[in-house]
């Protein structure tokens, strides 16, 4: 039996976050999401790496599940 997956890597630009614990934060918020495989926060270039299922979560719910955690992201280009 094969699995079909539509696995992407979506890399979002942070702002707002300036310390450790706050990397954590985004990190738990957005893993919370279903269809999210894995989140690293990149602290010194303020991005957001985000592998996960484009079918069960958008773009647009991981710059929300960032909101949610009180910080600033939009989608990047690289």
């Amino acid at each position: 039996m094969s699995t079909i997956t539509n696995t992407t890597k979506t890399t979002l630009r942070a702002e707002g976050f300036s310390c450790p614990s706050c990397v954590a934060k985004i990190e738990k918020q957005v893993g919370r999401l279903d269809g999210v495989e894995s989140v690293k926060v990149h602290f010194a270039s303020a991005r957001i790496e985000v592998v996960h299922d484009a079918v069960v979560v958008s773009s647009d719910d991981l710059v929300a599940a960032v909101a949610k955690a009180g910080y600033t992201a939009r989608p990047a280009a690289f």
